[in-house]
């Protein structure tokens, strides 16, 4: 009976963590964002040091993400109106989310940007001097392709809704243009920051969902990304 209990008290827990992914946004956004951590670490061959507090920092936010839905689901159950305490017990749990995920990316610039910085620093050297006219061949065929993903689709319209976002593809393939013909990371960063911002106000004004601008910057990063591999090329 032992080791039933033992085989069942795994088996709760799995059922935790499961009911948490699907649940919960934020939890699913911190499983993506940590296999892309750890892809991320076997591409650039940290060390073993480093791994360890890569380790650390993603199983870190789990734990607190998931601290966090518990103590969300027994403040559910407790309370049926509005209770100040209920609040704070939430905003608290919340806030141990939001230091755990600051630590995370902490420790994330520690070990990456160094590497990151390099690889992209030769990667502009290689592609500075493409033609300008390349630019605007991706920014027409990214807006092709999401005016043709959307005629398929038959979601929302051609300037507003449906999959994917036009204006965060756009906003994508301009950014990642000017990561590709400029040799200043500040630019790039601050392209990249512009683009999330109009993510952010799709979202916000309710034009669409996150998937859809998630999908948008990414079909426009990656079709002028190959539009610019091509023409180095």
């Amino acid at each position: 009976m032992r080791s039933r209990s033992l085989l069942w008290s795994f088996n709760y827990a799995i059922e935790g963590i499961v009911y948490a992914l699907r649940t919960q946004r934020n939890m699913r956004l911190h499983a993506t964002a940590a296999v892309l951590v750890l892809a991320a670490s076997l591409f650039f061959e940290i060390g073993r040091s480093e791994f360890m507090a890569i380790v650390f920092a993603v199983t870190f936010v789990f734990v607190a993400e998931l601290a966090n839905t518990a103590i969300e689901a027994a403040v559910d159950v407790a309370t049926q109106s509005f209770d100040p305490l209920a609040k704070v017990a939430k905003d608290v749990a919340a806030g141990a989310v939001f230091i755990a995920a600051v630590n995370a990316l902490i420790i994330g610039y520690i070990v990456f940007f160094a590497r990151i910085t390099s690889m992209t620093d030769s990667l502009l050297t290689r592609v500075r001097q493409t033609p300008a006219h390349v630019t605007i061949i991706a920014l027409l065929l990214t807006g092709l392709v999401v005016l043709i993903v959307k005629a398929i689709t038959k979601k929302g319209t051609y300037m507003r809704g449906g999959w994917p976002s036009g204006h965060s593809a756009v906003a994508s393939s301009c950014a990642t243009a000017i990561a590709f013909t400029t040799e200043s990371a500040g630019a790039a960063v601050l392209a990249g920051f512009i683009t999330v911002l109009v993510m952010q106000s799709r979202v916000e004004g309710e034009a669409h969902t996150v998937p859809q601008v998630i999908a948008g910057a990414g079909l426009g990063i990656l079709i002028t990304t190959l539009i610019f591999q091509l023409s180095w090329f």
